[in-house]
């Protein structure tokens, strides 16, 4: 069906249903998937997806979706149908119509490269993770081109093509009985650029080392501690603890602990906390969000303040709040959530060394390796990939299976340093019951947390 067409139906049911807003979505998506283990590859797709999402505003919200563009008209009738029948006091934002074509461009286009080539990428980076005592190696390739046209009864015609790439390189060492695991990730909103930037070589002679080092690491030790978290677990940190807290439907819900917060301060003076849609390049990048709202750089935190939530239309209206493009879906077939971007802490003026300096007995922690959080009582856990003992300002001793868990507040209240050296380079997907691409990261900082054992 001609988008004019869509166009001039959602006006008409909305002027006979009296919506209050409606809105449609339709993506498709072209996509490479390989993946490869001990040199045998395990998947290798070339696919497309296509959907259309509609979503009504009447008494309640009504969504719907199709997979077949010549059902669009049915679809539209049972989001209305259902926003008809639905109860709830909610409220949305409109604004004037938004009439946009944009295009996120790569310096190499993926789909300028083959098949072949992708797949003989990811088999000799597999290959070069062959090594002793390195009982698994996996390499993961992924490509996507996805174009999007957002309608809705406002008006708006906003059309968007986002190209995505990702890699990753994991393995898991084993000696003496003793298994570990250590793995890398890079994506971006690029095109083979990406591809050619990284220095393979280099990244997978680090896994390995790692993972291997690892295995004769002692355990952690067990307390509250001084501990520096570097920039991964940085981002981890404030993606989890802090970024989904501030998700305004949580807000909105009650069930985040910083409901009724916003102008409090909550952090030290030198925390300032960013989430930003519009760096360039970076995974969890976008121009306009699944509402149809340019995303907006926002600052979270300002100086120890809580200045900001992040929003979608919904709860902008609702929470009386000015929007700043963060509702976000998986896609068409999905309705949107608030959502976070690239999310990271701003840096200060500490270097890493005089960091280390500041701690007698502490632990440094590299990576992510997952963990949990409440967000309703503030509490967190979670893991590295790799620890180390600081003993009197200097680095002395590995240690494997480390954690930090506390409470989000206390630890926000106790950092002590932020470093100078700001990287936003952690790709990956962020789960709440739909998985959106995003990124985190920010520099070495120095707090206080209770330190332990993953088990």
């Amino acid at each position: 069906m001609e988008i004019e067409k869509m166009l001039r139906l959602i006006q008409e049911y909305s002027e006979k249903y009296g919506a209050k807003f409606i809105d449609v979505r339709i993506e498709e998506t072209q996509f490479v998937s390989i993946a490869v283990e001990n040199g045998k590859v395990e998947e290798f797709e070339a696919n497309q997806d296509f959907s259309i999402g509609v979503r009504a505003l009447i008494n309640g919200w009504g969504f719907s979706s199709t997979t077949d563009a010549r059902n669009f008209e049915e679809t539209l009738k049972v989001a209305i149908k259902l926003a008809k029948v639905s109860r709830a006091d909610t409220s949305v934002y409109t604004a004037d119509p938004v009439h946009d074509s944009v295009r996120i461009k790569e310096k190499i286009p993926i789909s300028d490269v083959s098949l072949e080539e992708k797949l003989e990428f990811s088999l000799s980076v597999n290959k070069m993770l062959e090594e002793e005592n390195i009982k698994t190696r996996k390499t993961f390739y992924s490509d996507s081109i996805v174009r999007k046209v957002y309608l809705s009864s406002e008006g708006s015609l906003i059309e968007t093509v986002t190209p995505r790439v990702m890699v990753g390189i994991s393995v898991i060492a084993k000696s003496n009985g003793i298994m570990q695991n250590y793995w890398k990730y890079f994506g971006g909103t690029q095109g083979w650029e990406l591809i050619n930037s990284v220095d393979f070589g280099y990244w997978t002679d680090r896994v390995v080392k790692k993972a291997r080092e690892l295995l004769s690491a002692k355990s952690p030790p067990s307390g509250k501690l001084p501990v520096i978290m570097d920039p991964e677990l940085t981002g981890v940190f404030i993606h989890e603890a802090l970024g989904h807290a501030v998700e305004a439907d949580s807000v909105k819900s009650g069930e985040s602990i910083l409901a009724g917060m916003l102008g409090k301060k909550i952090a030290v003076d030198t925390l300032t906390v960013i989430d930003d849609p519009t760096i360039p390049g970076k995974f969890g990048s976008y121009v306009y969000d699944d509402e149809g709202i340019r995303g907006r750089k926002v600052e979270i935190i300002k100086d120890g303040v809580l200045m900001n939530y992040l929003n979608d239309r919904e709860t902008s209206a609702v929470l009386g709040l000015e929007p700043n493009g963060h509702g976000r879906a998986q896609n068409a077939s999905h309705v949107p959530l608030v959502r976070m971007s690239n999310t990271y802490v701003a840096p200060s003026d500490w270097t890493f060394e005089e960091m280390l300096e500041e701690v007698k007995f502490g632990v440094y922690m590299i990576g992510d390796k997952g963990g949990q959080v409440d967000i309703t009582n503030g509490s967190f856990m979670f893991g590295a990939k790799e620890g180390y003992i600081i003993r009197n300002g200097e680095i002395v001793e590995m240690v494997r299976d480390v954690a930090l868990s506390g409470s989000i507040l206390e630890t926000l209240k106790a950092i002590k340093a932020i470093g100078n050296d700001l990287r936003v380079e952690f790709p990956g997907f962020c789960g709440k019951g739909q998985w959106v691409p995003v990124d985190d990261g920010g520099p070495h900082v120095l707090t206080e947390a209770v330190v332990g054992g993953l088990e």
